[in-house]
């Protein structure tokens, strides 16, 4: 029998200096959907912001269901309150999510920085890949700083509230 919190889920989590990146669990609905129905946060995102809290519910649902399989999307954590999310979210990509009351404080690359050495540790990637829109320069900067480098770009691969977006193209080869 495997390990559990107290909420159920995977005992695992990673801790750095500010943060604890750990499982999704219920009682993030609310904090989630607070982040996932902010339009300022949902801006470059590649769906329009949650109108519904069950939208964002099925979608921490599905985040439980696959953290059951393996621990590579966390919840950020930040003082006891879930501020974000960031990791592996399919195949090799990877992404980032964060409530805009804690844009530009250097969570997202803390968080990144434990995350990348431990999806190396425990996944076969040959690379992680990640896209951004092109607008979102705070993004493009972090995966820059990340080690992540443009492969490509692509125009209008996403339709979200009536309007095309683009998208440009990141890989991260796994270290020697």
């Amino acid at each position: 029998m495997a390990l559990q919190d107290d909420f159920g889920g995977p005992l695992f989590m990673l801790k750095t200096k500010r943060l604890i990146l750990r499982a999704p669990r219920a009682d993030d609905l609310d904090a989630m959907h607070a982040v996932y129905s902010d339009p300022r946060a949902m801006a470059f995102w590649s769906t329009s912001a949650h109108d519904d809290i069950s939208i964002t519910k099925d979608l921490l649902d599905r985040r439980m269901s696959h953290w059951a399989r393996a621990p590579v999307n966390f919840q950020i954590e930040l003082d006891g309150q879930y501020i974000g999310n960031a990791g592996n979210f399919m195949d090799n990509e990877v992404g980032f999510m964060l409530s805009q009351n804690h844009w530009r404080k250097g969570y997202v690359s803390e968080a990144m920085s434990a995350i990348i050495p431990h999806l190396w540790a425990i996944t076969d990637h040959a690379e992680l890949t990640a896209d951004a829109d092109p607008r979102n320069t705070a993004s493009i900067g972090l995966l820059n700083a990340l080690g992540f480098r443009e492969t490509h770009r692509a125009d209008k691969t996403f339709f979200i509230n009536g309007a095309w977006a683009d998208s440009v193209y990141f890989a991260l080869k796994r270290p020697q």
